[in-house]
């Protein structure tokens, strides 16, 4: 039988060397395709270096991404720390695994170092272990020796090139990312889960529309399309700050928190730019996936045949709604300044371009708090159970709590009942930035 070559051979090369007390991997083929498991699974190519109390990988660029450590005293050894392109450290527990999955879609949990609205998990980053592979790891990282008498010479100078970075280096990077797309990522669609939250983000519009009371994410500027000048100097700057790490993107979020209200000829154009440039039809990582936000009624308003042209695009494309409510009282309440009516047609709108086009899924979010109306939840079943006749599995609802820092088994004993009596995959949505 014939066999493909790895097109990564002659670029990436794979390498190990051992000794008694160091093991270094350079270019080590990790998964190329976002999976759903109930182990740990490392994404990409990438690098390791191991000894015998910790475990450190290396992005393509030489940058620190994950690390745990090999003692007694970590909690569990299938649970690690992630940095992320923004050089936020996120914990990734287990969870029980079964529970996690059915709160949240996913295996692992995610701990984060910012407050955040999620209503499971512990305080990881507290654990003496934890805290000292995530403060001091370039200190763990120095003692590694720089050679020895039997490595090779190119083993030596990747590590000489990791040991190089430092953190003020990765905060500059992220510094970076948010200067040139104008602004940190607030918050990610939910959706981005399915790439590990592994995007690039790119704006094409800045602000939203209704300036929401509730809202703890969003910024006060006014809704604002970029120009395309402006989207070809963002993707030109990002495709050089990512490097040789593009290599492993296929993920696109175009922000910020309402680009479907852009004209649809720039998401396109973004998109298809994006695809281009970054290379994903090379990536090493296979189904490129495009996420954005939308609103009511960008959603209402957007052309039809936006849809008709993501469908052509080479991504998987998911777009999120922010849905809150389909009742009135709660809508006041919470200071969205539209009407449930609206809420309701944007839903049916939401299940026609799910069930027409293949490569987009529509997701919605509603909020959740145990201060809210109590026909705030009536009128969310009357959604997600009463107008659709089968269990449907495209189309995700998300369910947001309010509150940030105070988990509520009150609020968690509501979602379990809405997951269950809801004929459309429903789960938590936790607040996560890049």
């Amino acid at each position: 039988m014939l066999q493909l070559r790895d097109p990564f051979t002659i670029t990436h090369p794979e390498t190990a060397y051992r000794s008694d007390d160091l093991s270094i991997f350079l270019n080590i083929r990790g998964n190329n395709e976002y999976v759903k498991v109930s182990y740990p699974v490392k994404y990409g190519i990438f690098s390791r270096l191991e000894t015998r109390e910790m475990i450190l990988e290396f992005n393509l660029n030489h940058e620190i991404r994950h690390a745990r450590s090999k003692t007694r005293h970590w909690l569990h050894p299938s649970e690690w720390l992630k940095r992320t392109a923004g050089n936020d450290w996120i914990y990734y527990s287990s969870g029980g695994y079964a529970g996690v999955f059915e709160a949240i879609g996913e295996y692992y949990l995610p701990n984060f170092t910012y407050p955040t609205n999620s209503l499971l998990g512990g305080r990881p980053f507290e654990e003496p272990e934890v805290a000292k592979i995530h403060l001091n790891w370039p200190k763990l990282l120095a003692a590694v020796p720089d050679s020895k008498p039997d490595m090779p010479a190119h083993v030596a100078d990747w590590i000489a090139q990791v040991k190089r970075i430092q953190k003020p280096d990765l905060e500059h990077k992220a510094r970076t990312l948010f200067e040139i797309c104008g602004a940190r990522t607030t918050v990610l669609p939910p959706d981005a889960r399915h790439s590990d939250y592994n995007v690039i983000p790119l704006t094409i519009a800045d602000g939203c529309l209704y300036k929401c009371r509730f809202c703890k994410i969003k910024n006060k500027k006014p809704f604002t399309p970029r120009t395309q000048d402006d989207i070809q100097q963002q993707i030109r700057d990002l495709s050089h700050l990512f490097g040789n790490d593009r290599v492993n993107c296929n993920a696109l979020f175009l922000g910020e928190h309402d680009a479907l209200n852009a004209p649809a000829d720039l998401i396109v154009y973004a998109a298809q730019k994006s695809y281009d440039r970054f290379g994903f039809a090379r990536s090493y990582m296979i189904r490129p996936r495009l996420y954005l936000f939308g609103s009511v009624d960008s959603l209402l308003h957007a052309d039809p045949h936006l849809f008709e042209a993501l469908n052509r695009l080479p991504f998987d494309t998911h777009i999120n709604i922010g849905l809150e409510s389909h009742d009135q009282a709660t809508l006041d309440r919470i200071g969205k300044p539209i009407r449930a009516e609206k809420v309701s047609l944007a839903f049916n709108r939401m299940g026609e371009i799910n069930h027409t086009f293949p490569k987009i899924e529509m997701t919605g979010n509603f909020i959740m708090d145990d201060h809210l109306p109590p026909t705030h939840i009536q009128s969310m079943l009357d959604l997600v159970r009463d107008r659709i006749s089968h269990p449907v599995p495209k189309g995700s609802i998300y369910l947001s709590p309010l509150r940030f820092g105070k988990p509520s088994r009150e609020v968690l004993y509501d979602f379990y009942r809405l997951k269950t009596a809801s004929r459309l995959p429903m789960f938590l949505y936790i607040i996560q930035r890049l």
